[in-house]
């Protein structure tokens, strides 16, 4: 999955730097104060020592005009310099449109539209804005590659392209105005007949990719939790969650046990690393609808996914996921789930899962990863923190193929009923 260094250490020293510009300016309009009233105390005894005469006045006036708009000029410029440091600080711009090197179709997507029915009379807004990811700023070489094509004809190959964007942080992508290649699904059967029927080669468009065949992909180890999960007869996806492994594995029905009356109302689920869709199919089995969250990296999932007649989402980790609070009924996080980053980083995510799954509903970290026992310590303190009900908690080992043991935590979470 792609991930996106989240420094939270960084964003809280340029909050700082950010408070010490407000107090700079601060200090700027008070000095800037303070020197008029000087000037004009100074003006009015210098007046008031001399003779009265018209011209002096009006000289005096003058000179004291003079100092007051200086005074403005000063104040407002330093306002706009500050603002810019402020600006530059807290890493916040807008990328400018009026570089050469952008594409056309990018600068058009990215003009700012007016309201078809003028100014909004609850926000005030009287323009609409397009989305582009923030860290675009950073690929913006790549940003016009994927944006360089003909309009209202077939859009260039380059999906691989746009992903690797989506992996820098370049989320969401603009939209473009031109045609996807399509490709011919041969082959798609009906479901639920599809969701064990092994694919065809011949719906996935392979560019991008160093192999061509799922047989290809199923002699190689993935990613992930993905070592063969592209043969539905033969290998080993068949017996996934039906039949355990180990003692880290849990099965769909004895997961669906722990709520009151078996399946005790679970109808909606999101799968977080779900390879090719196997959960996501035996919850399907279940009469549980499943979305699997999923990218493209080194293999077609979601291809794959959509062709067993699933429902994949195409998204990278770190974004607020597209959904609505307290939807789901079941999270499913798969080994794949928080990989490297900071605590801070796994923080941000259980804090949208936490949202996005409903009070009762239930947690169920799968064979989650501990490269250390700190990295354990962390995650059972951010547990903790939530407050959910352990409902199983299962620590073991698992070799490595290698002759190395590695530790693996797996467990059923339900998430408490806050007031």
């Amino acid at each position: 999955m792609g991930s996106v260094s989240l420094k939270v250490g960084e964003g809280t020293a340029k909050f700082r730097k950010s408070t010490l510009c407000s107090s700079a300016l601060n200090l700027i309009m008070l000095f800037s104060v303070l020197t008029t009233n000087l000037f004009a105390l100074y003006a009015f005894k210098y007046s008031g020592s001399r003779p009265h005469h018209p011209n002096h006045s009006h000289k005096n006036m003058s000179v004291i005009s003079e100092h007051v708009n200086l005074i403005l000029r000063e104040i407002n410029f330093s306002q706009r310099k500050l603002a810019k440091m402020e600006k530059e600080l807290l890493g916040y711009d807008t990328i400018d449109i009026t570089k050469t090197n952008l594409a056309s179709e990018l600068k058009l997507f990215l003009q700012h539209q007016s309201l078809p029915l003028g100014k909004d009379s609850k926000s005030g807004l009287t323009e609409m804005v397009s989305s582009v990811g923030h860290t675009c700023l950073k690929s913006r070489d790549l940003l016009a590659d994927y944006m360089n094509y003909k309009v209202d004809d077939v859009c260039p190959d380059d999906w691989s392209l746009g992903q690797k964007l989506i992996l820098r942080g370049c989320e969401p992508l603009p939209r473009r105005r031109c045609f996807t290649k399509s490709v011919h699904k041969v082959g798609i059967s009906s479901f639920p007949g599809s969701m064990w029927k092994q694919v065809s080669d011949r719906i996935v468009t392979w560019s991008g990719l160093f192999c061509r065949s799922f047989k290809c992909l199923n002699s190689k180890k993935i990613a992930g939790n993905c070592n063969g999960c592209f043969d539905l007869v033969n290998g080993t996806e068949r017996n996934r969650f039906v039949r355990a492994r180990g003692k880290n594995d849990f099965l769909i029905n004895d997961v669906l046990g722990l709520v009151n009356g078996g399946n005790g109302g679970i109808r909606l689920g999101f799968d977080i690393g779900g390879g090719s869709g196997t959960f996501a199919a035996r919850m399907a089995e279940k009469q549980v609808t499943v979305i699997t969250s999923s990218l493209n990296v080194d293999a077609p999932f979601n291809d794959f996914i959509a062709a067993r007649g699933l429902f994949p989402l195409y998204s990278s980790l770190d974004q607020r996921f597209p959904f609505y609070d307290n939807l789901f009924d079941l999270i499913h996080a798969a080994n794949g789930f928080g990989d490297g980053g900071k605590v801070e980083k796994l923080e941000f995510l259980m804090f949208d899962l936490d949202r996005i799954l409903r009070p009762g509903g239930l947690f169920w970290l799968d064979n989650f990863y501990c490269v250390d026992e700190e990295r354990k310590i962390n995650l059972t303190k951010l547990i903790e923190k939530f407050g959910y009900k352990k409902l199983k908690w299962v620590i073991g080992e698992r070799s490595d193929g290698t002759g190395k043991s590695q530790v693996y935590l797996s467990a059923v979470l339900q998430k408490p009923v806050r007031v």
